[in-house]
This record gives C-alpha cells, sequence and structure tokens, in this order.
C-alpha cells in the first residue's frame, strides 16, 4: 500500500497539458527532470565509495557487494512487474533481475541473499520502491533514473569493472541490454519521447522531479554505507 503521508499522483489520470491536435511544442518533461535534478546526480556519483570503484581503487569483491545491493533494489522495482499499458515506457527488455542473478553467480555469490544482506540504506529504498503504486507518477521517477542510467553511466561502469578487475562478460549481463538493432542511444531517445508523450499535468511534473531528486539521494546512501 501507498504511504498515505505520500499520495499518489496518479498517471492513469492525466489531463494532456498540450492538447495533441495543436502546432504547439509540447512540454518536454525529460529536459525538465534532467535539468532539474542535475546536482542531485552529481551528487550522487561524486560518493567515494563509487569514485573509488570506477578508478580501480577497489576491488572485484566490492563491485560484487555493490551489484548485491543493487538486487534487492531492483528487486523491489520489478516485483510488480513490468507494466504493460504504455511499453513504450515501461518497456519489459529493461528488467535486469535475471542479469543480476546470472552475475552474482558469475561473481561467486549465487546466494547473494543471505551472503549480502540489505544494508540499512538499500532496505529503505527497496522499501519505499515496494511502497508505491505503480500507476503514481513517483514510480516513473525511479524506472527513469534506475534504467536510463543503465543505459548511460553503466556503460561506462560495465568497461571500467571489466578494466580494472578483469571482469567478464558473464559477470556483467547486468549491462547488456537486449535491444534488437536498436542502441542506447537511439533507445534513450525514445524512451524520452514516450515520456513527453505520457503529458503529465503539471503537480505530475513536479512529483515527477522530486522523485527523481529523491531517487538520487537513495542512491547515495547506498554508496555511503558501501563506503562504511
Amino acid at each position: 500500500m501507498p504511504n498515505p503521508s505520500e499520495p499518489e499522483v496518479p498517471m492513469s489520470t492525466v489531463t494532456p497539458v498540450i492538447a495533441r491536435d495543436t502546432a504547439s511544442e509540447p512540454l518536454d518533461v525529460a529536459a525538465l527532470v534532467r535539468a532539474a535534478s542535475a546536482d542531485d546526480h552529481r551528487a550522487t556519483e561524486s560518493r567515494g565509495f563509487i569514485v573509488e570503484l570506477m578508478r580501480g581503487r577497489r576491488s572485484l569483491d566490492d563491485y560484487t557487494r555493490y551489484l548485491a545491493q543493487l538486487a534487492w533494489v531492483y528487486e523491489a522495482l520489478e516485483a510488480r512487474g513490468i507494466r504493460a499499458d504504455d511499453p513504450a515506457v515501461f518497456d519489459p527488455a529493461l528488467a535486469r533481475m535475471p542479469a543480476i542473478e546470472s552475475d552474482l553467480a558469475a561473481l561467486g555469490a549465487a546466494d547473494w541473499r543471505d551472503s549480502h544482506p540489505a544494508l540499512p540504506a538499500t532496505a529503505e529504498y527497496a522499501a519505499h520502491l515496494r511502497d508505491i503504486a505503480d500507476d503514481d507518477v513517483r514510480y516513473l521517477a525511479h524506472h527513469y533514473t534506475r534504467y536510463l542510467g543503465d543505459l548511460s553511466g553503466g556503460q561506462a561502469i560495465a568497461a571500467l569493472v571489466a578494466r580494472h578487475y578483469a571482469a567478464t562478460p558473464e559477470q556483467l549481463g547486468f549491462y547488456d541490454f537486449d535491444l534488437g538493432d536498436e542502441g542506447p542511444v537511439h533507445y534513450k531517445r525514445r524512451y524520452r519521447e514516450a515520456m513527453n508523450a505520457l503529458a503529465l499535468e503539471p503537480r505530475q511534473v513536479d512529483a515527477l522531479i522530486e522523485e527523481v531528486r529523491a531517487s538520487f539521494r537513495y542512491n547515495g546512501a547506498i554508496f555511503e554505507a558501501l563506503e562504511a
């Protein structure tokens, strides 16, 4: 059940901000979200643990710890299944749990639930995700942040982990998306266009932006916990 202190902002009751039969430019929600959350994004990716990991100052075991914490997050994110009402955004091909579990097995952590229990920061993030209904615009915020992040900075993470720690392709399937003939750049552009096509109301855009910013803070807290 959603947290009553954080009211849902359903996408199913959307009233278009801009009529589709007008010649006016549609609201670029994706650009607004990206600009409004830029500082939070930078603050998250500059946390000590992830910076050291990407610079080769950690170990493959540290990467395994990091991936195991992500497993708890993605399990919560994908627990409800991928929404089918707007597959242009909620694409089943984005689901990551099978790849994460396969990677963890290849990294020697097939028992990740026992060997890498959720840290308090991870458990808090996962609980928050489970409290958000899938028709709440805040669910879109985490969907956007996680999956587009995997298609963006995640690709660089994969390359650096392979370079610094000799990780094999079997250990990095998390970052390997089955997009057919479509590459990540084109896919991300289409995803953002699909976000804009949702024609969210201004109050929903505000809620989306605030929740994207919150998602970066949740991820930053996990990085801090891993460093500790």
